[in-house]
């Protein structure tokens, strides 16, 4: 089936004008029918001439669905000077009929609702403005062999217009397209371009009441994008989820999938989840970028000396290297940075993920799938009989997982993972209250890193500027720290698209467990005596760290008081 006969079937699904007995019937015909694919008849031919479905009933639906009026020119006489509005040629290539004109609107019949090329060039060539009106395709070259003295040959299927003249997608990614689906595939492919070209982290489509929107998540805010017009939301939506190889037919329950996709010259993954919502399914592309993943440690946004610290700490042979922080801090990337440093020849690393999110050539990474009973824990017990140097966990939520990563550590493996807390002690104490052993916690950690995430001022339009006082009092910095400070702000412009901010680094706040705080953690203090001992052995804070940056020239005084402005001090 075409794009467009496809939406139509699950139109008639959903709305019980078909049953999916019918549905298997027919397709088993049409996949028995012999000779060449295009002249066989469709499913939905076959169910039309059956008189399964009735062809203005479904027509009606698909209006409905698409948020668009319905007309029937059978045996409707239309005066001249409608005709005459568009080329007579347009309208036997494309298939459309003008019909009506009310108050300087041009109503013109299409037979394909997501002839996106077609239906935005109508008022292009009419003049004026135009209202499609989604009628039979049968019916509209009844009306033109009528009107314009031109027998219009009835071939077809039963719901889908005459091919538009645009170019057929040739990427290995789109599959074997046709002329008919162009239009969304390309409407689609520029959404995810221009999220790519503005470097966005996340692709929103989200179905609202009347309208259709999109939002590209850039540098951690989410930023409002042209958006197509609400009678396309089911064309894109489906489109997506065919991309993604999840079902078009199932509506009522959370999805995931995964797009694999080539644009300019770059290979990249979108992971995409799609949500029922009340007025449709709300998708969700995560956009993963494997050029991330070379960056160095400097490119995180480690300072000279917090680079020295860490790279001496994740160079240990064996315990736990955490990492902290809230969702969307960054500490994915800091981790596969990490791996990316350490992926030696010499070293068999292995990863236990949920999804795995990026590819990296000499690492064996394990996806967890609970379904089949493939935990964290028991992805976990299986890698370490494959006799790994390096191993790291996606995310240690429970006491069995991290009862074995602590037992692997303990037996000579690096171990990287992660933990929700908001500060770096605060990690040892989230360990002994899911049940962790404090005395094997001392034993096994050697250092947890917090972190957060702070967009950079952009350096095309990067202007010297002096803070107020309240904004120098809310960072609560003492003159004495200001001599030497470069404070700068972005003045807004087209690199950064007018925020004044271009790209994103972290903040983060390190904490080495030595013997001290080893004896600390064996008599099971609280984090906050914990933070004081950090404090007082020279561990920075988010927020100091921060500062150092705003100091720098690096970030505003906005974004670090906003990301840290829970953090205790």
């Amino acid at each position: 089936m075409t794009a467009t006969d496809d939406y139509a079937v699950q139109i008639a699904l959903k709305r019980g004008l078909l049953t999916a007995a019918q549905l298997e019937s027919a397709q088993q015909s049409a996949a028995a029918h012999p000779g060449l694919p295009s002249a066989a008849p469709g499913v939905l031919d076959i169910l039309t001439q059956e008189g399964v479905l009735d062809q203005t009933v479904l027509g009606r639906a698909v209006a409905e669905e698409f948020g668009m009026p319905w007309v029937s020119l059978a045996g409707l006489q239309i005066p001249p000077e409608h005709l005459r509005a568009l080329p007579r040629s347009f309208v036997i290539e494309h298939n459309v009929m003008p019909f009506a004109r009310e108050k300087g609107v041009l109503r013109v019949a299409v037979g394909d609702p997501i002839a996106v090329d077609v239906i935005d060039s109508l008022s292009y060539v009419a003049g004026i403005v135009v209202q499609p009106v989604l009628a039979s395709p049968g019916d509209i070259r009844q009306a033109i062999a009528r009107h314009y003295s031109r027998e219009v040959a009835d071939q077809g299927s039963a719901f889908a217009a005459e091919p538009t003249p645009v170019p057929v997608a040739t990427s290995g990614e789109e599959g074997q397209a046709s002329d008919r689906d162009a239009p969304i595939i390309k409407l689609v492919r520029s959404l995810m371009a221009e999220a790519i070209r503005r470097r966005a982290s996340d692709i929103h489509l989200e179905p609202l009441e009347r309208r259709f929107r999109v939002r590209y998540r850039i540098d951690g805010v989410l930023l409002e994008v042209d958006s197509p017009p609400k009678r396309l939301q089911l064309a894109v939506i489906s489109r997506l989820k065919i991309m993604a190889n999840i079902s078009i037919a199932e509506k009522r329950v959370p999805q995931d999938g995964r797009i694999q996709i080539n644009l300019d010259g770059r290979s990249l993954d979108l992971r995409v989840s799609s949500l029922p919502t009340a007025h449709g399914e709300s998708i969700v592309m995560r956009i993963l970028d494997k050029e991330g993943l070379k960056l160095g440690l400097p490119e995180l946004g480690f300072l000279p000396d917090d680079q020295k610290i860490f790279e001496r700490l994740i160079a240990s042979p064996d315990g736990i290297m955490l990492v902290t922080g809230p969702t969307g801090s960054g500490k994915t990337t800091t981790l596969y940075a990490s791996l990316h440093l350490l992926n030696q020849p010499d070293r068999k690393i292995l990863t236990v993920e949920e999804p795995v999110e990026y590819q990296i050539s000499g690492i064996n990474q394990v996806p967890v799938n609970a379904a089949i009973g493939m935990t964290f824990a028991a992805a976990l017990r299986a890698l370490l009989r494959q006799a790994p140097n390096i191993v790291m966990v996606g995310e240690i939520r429970d006491l069995e997982t991290a009862e074995i990563a602590i037992n692997a550590s303990l037996t000579g493996h690096l171990v990287f993972s992660t933990l929700h807390t908001n500060d770096a002690p605060s990690a040892i104490t989230r360990l002994i209250d899911i049940g962790a052993k404090p005395f094997l916690v001392a034993a096994a950690l050697r250092s947890v890193m917090a972190q957060r995430l702070v967009r950079r001022t952009c350096r095309a339009c990067q202007r010297a500027y002096t803070p107020s006082v309240r904004e120098l009092h809310a960072l609560g910095l003492p003159p004495a720290q200001l001599a030497g400070a470069s404070f700068t702000h972005g003045a807004g412009c087209a690199v950064c698209h007018g925020t004044g901010y271009h790209g994103r680094m972290g903040i983060f706040e390190i904490f080495p467990v030595h013997d001290g705080i080893r004896a600390m953690i064996y008599d099971n203090v609280t984090a906050a005596r914990l933070r004081v001992q950090a404090r007082q052995d020279g561990m920075r804070t988010m927020r100091e760290d921060g500062i150092r940056k705003v100091l720098a020239g690096l970030t505003t005084i906005e974004e670090v008081v906003t990301v840290t402005v829970g953090d205790p001090l």
